[in-house]
């Protein structure tokens, strides 16, 4: 028994793209896009140094003990402090600053040949409020691109008269910055 109807293919290529074609390749597209866009930017967190809550805390630390430090005993202001102290500073390194002051109970350090080497390196900067004139600064300078933590404490400063420092008129900015 043969049928004689007419013998004609289903043929693949004769069909158009349909509405649940297009939905699905965009779906598809738009998850694609999603997921770069949400994990390409994780790709370079692991070349980042974070910066911890344990150097935010030392910096804190640093801070509160150069004001404590250098703060003017008989005065009645809070964070008031003695510019002519504040000198001692000045133009010192890392590991001279964690040798010769204070601050060597709070930065990490180890001895090289009968020398304080620090392992922390800081940077105290005093400016002006406005952050155009630098008054005082240490010897380790701070570079932009490194992560670093850092402190600020408001300081009025003092000179060996009792006359507020020329630029820090109202006040100044302490800033104490770990890398």
């Amino acid at each position: 028994m043969c049928r004689d109807r007419p013998q004609t293919p289903i043929s693949i290529g004769d069909r158009g793209q349909t509405t649940q074609d297009f939905a699905v390749g965009i779906g598809i597209f738009l998850l694609a896009l999603a997921f770069a866009f949400s994990f390409i930017p994780t790709f370079m967190t692991p070349f980042e140094t974070p910066v911890g809550g344990g150097e935010t805390e030392q910096a804190d630390r640093i801070a509160a003990t150069i004001v404590d430090d250098l703060s003017v005993a008989d005065s009645e202001r809070p964070n008031h402090v003695a510019g002519d102290d504040l000198e001692e500073y000045e133009d010192k390194n890392s590991s001279e600053l964690a040798d010769d002051t204070v601050l060597g109970s709070e930065l990490r350090t180890t001895e090289d040949n009968g020398d304080t080497v620090a392992i922390d390196r800081v940077n105290v900067t005093l400016t002006s409020l406005d952050g155009e004139e630098v008054v005082n600064s240490t010897d380790d300078n701070y570079h932009e691109d490194l992560p670093s933590s850092s402190a600020s404490r408001i300081v009025t400063v003092e000179d060996e008269d009792g006359d507020i420092v020329d630029g820090c008129e109202p006040a100044c900015r302490l800033t104490v910055r770990i890398w």
